[in-house]
């Protein structure tokens, strides 16, 4: 399905041109006293994991529309991540959903992982629906509910996940809780807090000690009253709680509009508590576009926040996932358009000069302290990205490599145009 001879000559086409650009690009790089070289390793270096539910097409509450050739299987989603990463060369870890990812054979589906130069990131729980084999329902909460036998059932979930994870050497579990409620009076706060902390415990304790324990947090949906974890503080105070190996994730789209994110990853990298993100885009709340599609500066200005902090502070290493959910265009052009979005974004908060934006900020010299942000932001970067990929025998352009070698038509053909994706 994917012809390495076809990207070649793909890329051989358009090589004269990115070669006029990436050069144009180099003489202002190097005129601004930045090591190409050293850029093109720290940007091809940067990974961003797919995730599973994301690879078949998304939906709203009223409808969803399968484009088909979708992956039903687990080794289908694995093959369609490997597709991903053969043209981007970024895209090197899937993160699965369990109960929808359970490896029938771990083995064989580690060795198609490991061939296709795929390795397994954070593993997910689902406490938010019920499954087909529970015992109790989730209809009022899980971690946090007020019957011990749901709190019990939610708990052995997630440490069946973090088993399923470390079968396949992923590092992290990621929780996220739909636990709230809708209406005033519905729980107790002080209740729902402290049994989803002692569910958490649990789950922490039976986490090996090189794995760390991701807390999602959201302020709305499916509750619209209140959320157990409404936000970065009850996240990080949490993780405060259990110990060294929790940390806050933090998911661009579960915010309130117009909520400063990058001040929030400052803060969090400043307390060595970040421990991922689920990167997408949203114009009212958690919308699940595609990544940069709405607001290209604000993820700028939180990659400027990362760059530094992963310069200054002890944070540990970050997990880097989309989640997304594509109900119009094909989820795997949304996936790579993502990518590139997320590796633009950092490319250009790698420019910035952050010694002299310290001293403009230590003279309390407003503009100059803006100009610097923006001199970076209107750099186009996208030679560099390219340029990275290319070198490390991905498409020059990856969007247009996908169309042309017609992979979505290959994959309808393969599987079928009703074929649809496991998941959400």
């Amino acid at each position: 399905m994917f012809d390495r001879k076809k990207l070649k000559s793909l890329n051989e086409v358009m090589l004269l041109e990115h070669q006029r650009d990436w050069d144009f690009l180099v003489k202002k790089l190097i005129q601004k006293g930045l090591d190409t070289d050293t850029l093109l390793d720290q940007i091809g270096a940067f990974q961003i994991a797919i995730p599973s539910w994301a690879l078949g097409t998304g939906g709203t509450r009223f409808g969803r529309f399968p484009q088909g050739g979708e992956p039903s299987t687990l080794e289908d989603k694995i093959k369609d991540v490997g597709i991903i990463h053969a043209l981007n060369q970024s895209s090197g870890a899937i993160s699965l959903h369990i109960p929808w990812d359970i490896p029938k054979n771990y083995k064989a589906i580690e060795n198609l992982a490991n061939g296709l130069d795929i390795k397994f990131d954070a593993v997910n729980s689902n406490t938010f629906q019920d499954q087909i084999d529970s015992n109790h329902s989730y209809k009022f909460g899980s971690l946090c509910h007020v019957d011990v036998g749901v709190r019990k059932e939610a708990i052995r979930h997630n440490k069946e996940v973090i088993d399923h994870g470390i079968q396949l050497g992923s590092k992290a579990l990621t929780v996220w809780l739909a636990d709230g409620s809708s209406f005033a009076g519905q729980h107790s706060f002080r209740g729902a807090f402290q049994r989803t902390l002692e569910s958490l415990e649990e789950i922490y304790d039976h986490l090996p000690s090189d794995w760390k324990l991701l807390i999602e947090y959201k302020p709305f949906e499916p509750n619209f009253y209140s959320m157990v974890i409404p936000d970065w503080g009850t996240s990080h105070l949490l993780a405060s709680k259990l110990g060294d190996q929790a940390t806050t994730l933090v998911d661009l789209g579960h915010h309130l509009p117009n909520t400063n994110i990058e001040q929030i990853v400052a803060l969090l990298m400043h307390l060595n508590k970040l421990g991922g993100f689920h990167f997408n885009d949203s114009k009212y709340g958690d919308d699940d576009l595609t990544v940069g599609a709405i607001k290209p500066y604000q993820l700028f200005l939180i990659f400027c926040e990362l760059v530094q902090g992963m310069r200054e502070t002890s944070n540990p290493e970050l997990s880097w996932m989309i989640d997304a959910s594509h109900n119009l265009k094909d989820p795997m052009e949304d996936l790579l358009q993502s990518v590139e979005s997320i590796k633009i974004a950092y490319a250009r908060a790698l420019l910035v000069d952050y010694d002299r934006l310290k001293a403009t900020q230590s003279q309390n010299d407003v503009a100059a302290a803006q100009s610097i942000l923006q001199e970076a932001f209107r750099i186009d970067v996208r030679p560099l990205v390219k340029e990275s990929i290319y070198r490390r025998g991905g498409a020059i352009d990856a969007l247009g490599a996908y169309r042309s070698l017609d992979i979505r038509n290959q994959l309808m053909a393969a599987r079928g145009h009703d074929s649809k994706s496991t998941g959400l």
